[in-house]
C-alpha cells in the first residue's frame, strides 16, 4: 500500500486521519484486518502535528468541490480534541465546507472537566456521527471493549449534550449479530437523533 495518509477521500468527502489511538477495542474494527480503505494507507506510525494536518489539507482542499470535511481515520479523533478544534477553526476560516466528526462518543471521558460539545460547536463542527454499536451496556462492554467504566452511559450523555447545544447528531451501528436492532432504534428515537445501520465487513482471508 501507499505511504500513510493524513488526508484521504471517499466520494465527495475529504477525510482527516489524525490518530490511530482509540479508547475502544471493537472486535469488528476494520483496522484489525486492513491497513486502510479506498486505496489509502491509514496506519500511522506517529500522530501528525496540527501543522502537518493543515499543510496536507492545503494540498487537497481545492482539488474538487468537496461536500464536507470529516475527522475519521483509524483512531478516535476526540482523543486529540485541541487538534480537532484548531483544524476545524482553520477550515471554517478558509472554506465554506461543513465539518463532521466521526467518534465513538468518548469525548467527555477522554477530556474530563472540559465542555467538549460546546467547544466543538464554537469551533465550527456542525455534525457528529457517533458509533454506538450496542443496545445496552452489557453488549457494549462485550463487543466494543472500552477502556473506561460506564462507557455506554457516558456515550448516551455525550449524544444528549451534543443535541442540546445544537450539533446535528447521527448514531450509527455496525450490523453485527450481538445487536438487537429493534431495541437500538427505539433507544435512538428516545434520544431524538438520527440512526443509521452500517454494513459489517468481515475479514476474508
Amino acid at each position: 500500500m501507499k505511504t500513510s495518509s493524513i488526508v484521504y477521500w471517499l466520494d465527495n468527502s475529504l477525510y482527516l486521519n489524525i490518530t490511530n489511538e482509540c479508547s475502544n477495542d471493537c472486535y469488528f474494527c476494520i483496522r484489525k484486518f486492513w491497513k486502510g480503505v479506498g486505496g489509502f494507507n491509514l496506519t500511522l506510525e506517529i500522530d501528525p502535528s496540527t501543522d502537518q494536518i493543515i499543510r496536507e489539507l492545503r494540498k487537497h482542499i481545492h482539488r474538487r468541490m468537496w461536500e464536507e470535511v470529516v475527522f475519521c481515520g483509524f483512531g478516535e479523533p476526540l482523543s486529540r480534541l485541541d487538534t480537532v478544534l484548531e483544524v476545524t477553526r482553520w477550515i471554517r476560516r478558509h472554506t465554506v465546507l461543513s465539518v463532521r466528526v466521526d467518534t465513538n462518543g468518548h469525548g467527555i471521558l477522554l477530556n474530563p472537566k472540559r465542555n467538549v460539545v460546546e467547544e466543538l460547536r464554537k469551533a465550527g463542527v456542525s455534525r457528529l456521527s457517533v458509533s454506538l454499536n450496542a443496545h445496552d451496556s452489557h453488549t457494549y462492554q462485550a463487543v466494543c471493549k472500552p477502556r473506561f467504566e460506564n462507557a455506554f452511559q457516558n456515550v448516551l450523555d455525550f449524544i444528549r449534550k451534543a443535541k442540546e447545544v445544537g450539533i446535528e447528531v447521527e448514531v450509527t451501528a455496525v450490523q453485527i449479530p450481538e445487536i438487537d436492532i429493534r431495541k437500538m432504534r427505539e433507544m435512538v428515537n428516545m434520544l431524538g437523533v438520527k440512526f443509521r445501520l452500517r454494513r459489517y465487513i468481515p475479514c476474508v482471508w
